[in-house]
């Protein structure tokens, strides 16, 4: 079984108890607009994490942190905090991660603009893409407006990471996204199902580099 980096000291903590029981509720009221009955696993953080090596001039910018199930292992991961940029549209949210993780460079924003916060924040090229919306049950507008985003970075090379939930798989926006993604880069190197998670997930990788 592959250990994402940090599992140790993530794990059993109150914070990711609350978190837990949060997304639980959540997921009960409307199971296929919240996706997910837990916060994404270690094993799922590990595979959306695998292999990356990022520095200054190469940087991991996290569309849709959320509550952080993803970012707290990427703090193993970076090895400055110029070498990251997350990306966050609640503001509660941002504000609390900010405070558990302050060496982290996260800022309040909209997805759908996420090419010229970047170029705006400074920071080096963004080399990989980590992906962690939910193209399921967000608008098609605006599910469209971030794909046109993350088009906007391939073009000029770039490694882009999302990952999909097993009972959604086949919903026609998850469909529609990974046709957009095949019709421009080709099939996606997609991970074996990852069983540690609640839902079951894939995740789904595209490069252009």
């Amino acid at each position: 079984m592959t250990t994402a980096p940090g599992l140790h000291s993530a794990a059993g903590s109150p914070l990711l108890m609350n978190e837990n029981l949060k997304f639980l509720q959540a997921f009960l009221k409307n199971p296929l607009k919240v996706g997910a009955i837990a916060p994404s696993s270690p094993e799922l953080a590990a595979e959306m994490l695998r292999d990356l090596k990022p520095d200054e001039e190469n940087i991991v910018y996290e569309l849709g942190v959320g509550t952080g199930a993803i970012t707290r292992f990427l703090c193993d991961v970076i090895p400055s905090r110029e070498s990251y940029l997350g990306l966050e549209l609640d503001p509660e949210l941002v504000a609390n991660i900010n405070i558990s993780m302050p060496e982290m460079n996260i800022i309040c924003g909209n997805a759908a603009e996420a090419y010229d916060i970047h170029k705006r924040s400074g920071l080096g090229k963004v080399r990989y893409l980590i992906c962690c919306l939910p193209f399921v049950s967000l608008p098609k507008n605006v599910s469209e407006a971030v794909l046109a985003e993350i088009e906007r970075f391939m073009s000029e090379g770039c490694e882009t990471r999302i990952f999909q939930y097993a009972h959604g798989y086949y919903l026609p926006p998850a469909v529609r996204l990974r046709e957009f993604m095949r019709t421009r880069y080709g099939r996606s190197k997609r991970s074996q199902l990852i069983l540690n998670n609640l839902p079951p997930a894939y995740t789904l990788t595209w490069s252009t580099l």
